[in-house]
């Protein structure tokens, strides 16, 4: 396994729909590591008022806000999983507010790390899609088979099958993801065999 940098160390987490990225970033955090969430940046970027907000506002209408005007995610979500275009200008919008965030703070990490053995692990979605890998240290893929993804969707989400499986679809197949990855958890067993493989993961990565 490449071990690219010694500490302190960031972690890009990454992985498909469902996989459990958010679950693996949650479980770092309480082993120890500071944790950042692409998705959370997106969220702050689209917050009501900002030029992203406007922008996002002024491409897709007034039919993906919610009766107090902030953007309704899963209206948004709906029209850019079913339209490449959509999901390309969507992106040109939020990606490159996030991924400046998310170097300013690897900056901030390295430039005045907590302590020396420090662990900044970032839940970054597209990261492989972004060709973010050369600004972290270590790239996490989460992966779960297509069957589980689907089923995990159609119970959290309540969205059909077919939706969820067309939302697989526009997404980067997890192979080409493990392609990239220095390190793999597969997330199909219980909670407590994810947690037990974090924290292998965990141990691992701060042995150094």
């Amino acid at each position: 396994m490449p071990r690219r940098h010694k500490m302190p160390r960031v972690i890009g987490i990454t992985g498909g729909i469902a996989t459990g990225k958010s679950t693996v970033l949650r479980m770092f955090g309480e082993l120890g590591a500071e944790t950042l969430s692409a998705d959370d940046l997106a969220r702050q970027a689209l917050a009501k008022g900002t030029e992203a907000y406007r922008e996002t506002v002024e491409r897709f209408g007034d039919g993906i806000l919610t009766p107090d005007g902030e953007i309704d995610r899963s209206a948004l979500g709906a029209i850019v999983f079913a339209d490449e275009s959509a999901r390309q200008d969507l992106n040109a919008i939020t990606h490159p507010r996030v991924i400046s965030a998310i170097q300013r703070r690897i900056d901030e990490f390295r430039t005045n790390p907590p302590s020396p053995n420090a662990v900044l692990a970032i839940e970054i979605p597209l990261l492989v899609e972004c060709g973010l890998e050369a600004i972290v240290d270590e790239v996490v893929v989460v992966s779960a088979e297509p069957a589980t993804q689907v089923s995990r969707l159609t119970t959290r989400s309540r969205m059909s099958a077919e939706e969820a499986r067309r939302r697989l679809a526009a997404q980067m197949p997890i192979e080409r993801k493990i392609q990239h990855a220095d390190r793999v958890i597969r997330n199909e067993g219980t909670l407590e065999e994810l947690r037990e493989a974090v924290r292998a993961a965990w141990e691992d990565v701060t042995a150094q």
